[in-house]
C-alpha cells in the first residue's frame, strides 16, 4: 500500500478540488461526488450543495486510496440531497440518473485514446490526445465558439463549454449529433462522441488515481 500524501500536498490537493466544485457548480446549484468502483464499500456517493464540504468530502476519500473520484457536470435535482446531504455515504445503490438532472449547463468533449479498458495511456498516447483537443479548440473557435474548460483528464483531455439548455429529449439528440460531427471531423482515433448523457460524471483535476496494480500514487494520471 502506497503511503498517504503528505499534509501540505493534501492542502493543496484540497483547494484545487475546490476551486474545480466551485466552477462546476452554479450557486445553491447540487452535485452528486461519487466512486463507482470501491471494492468492498461498494458504490461511493454523496449530494453536495456546499462546495467547500464536497473539498473536504473528495481529500478524505483521497486519503484513504480511494481511486476514481467524480463530480457531476450538470447540476442534480436538490430533492437529492435527502440521500446524503454533504456527505458521503458507502454501498450506495442509487444515484443521479438522466431524469435527476435539472438543466445542461456543460457540454464535455473527451478526447480519450482508444485503448484495452482497465489500462492507462502511455505518455505517447495522453500527448496526442491533448493534441486532438487543441485541435478541436481551434475548429471550434474558428467557426465562432468561446474558449472552453480546458482540463488534463489523466488518459487524455476534456474541453468543457459553458451551455444553459433544458435537459430534454431533442436537447440530447442534439448534443449526441454535435459530439458524432466534432470526432468525424477532428478526432477519429479519440472517444469524442461517447460522453451525451446529461448525468455524465468527471474525475476532479488533483485526484490521485491508481489503475495498474503496483503503480505509484499519481496526481491526475
Amino acid at each position: 500500500m502506497t503511503a498517504a500524501l503528505p499534509r501540505a500536498v493534501q492542502s493543496a490537493v484540497e483547494q484545487a478540488i475546490l476551486t474545480a466544485a466551485t466552477l462546476l457548480m452554479d450557486h445553491g446549484s447540487v452535485a452528486e461526488l461519487r466512486i463507482p468502483k470501491a471494492g468492498r464499500h461498494g458504490t461511493i456517493s454523496g449530494y453536495f450543495n456546499d462546495p467547500a464540504a464536497l473539498a473536504r468530502a473528495a481529500v478524505q476519500l483521497n486519503a484513504a486510496q480511494l481511486p476514481g473520484i467524480y463530480i457531476t457536470l450538470n447540476p442534480c435535482n436538490p430533492a437529492l440531497l435527502a440521500r446524503a446531504v454533504n456527505r458521503i455515504r458507502y454501498r450506495a445503490d442509487l444515484t443521479t440518473q438522466d431524469q435527476d438532472i435539472l438543466r445542461r449547463r456543460w457540454l464535455l468533449i473527451d478526447c480519450d485514446p482508444v485503448r484495452p479498458s482497465g489500462i492507462s495511456s502511455s505518455d505517447q498516447e495522453h500527448g496526442r490526445a491533448i493534441a486532438t483537443a487543441c485541435g478541436i479548440w481551434d475548429d471550434l473557435r474558428s467557426i465562432g465558439w468561446p474558449d472552453p474548460v480546458v482540463c488534463d483528464s489523466g488518459n487524455g483531455a476534456h474541453l468543457l463549454y459553458r451551455l444553459d439548455l433544458a435537459n430534454t429529449p431533442a436537447v440530447t439528440q442534439s448534443i449526441k449529433a454535435t459530439l458524432a460531427g466534432i470526432a468525424q471531423h477532428s478526432a477519429p482515433d479519440a472517444w469524442t462522441a461517447r460522453r451525451w448523457r446529461s448525468f455524465e460524471v468527471a474525475r476532479i483535476a488533483d485526484i490521485c488515481a491508481e489503475k495498474e496494480e503496483g503503480l505509484v500514487w499519481r496526481v491526475d494520471r
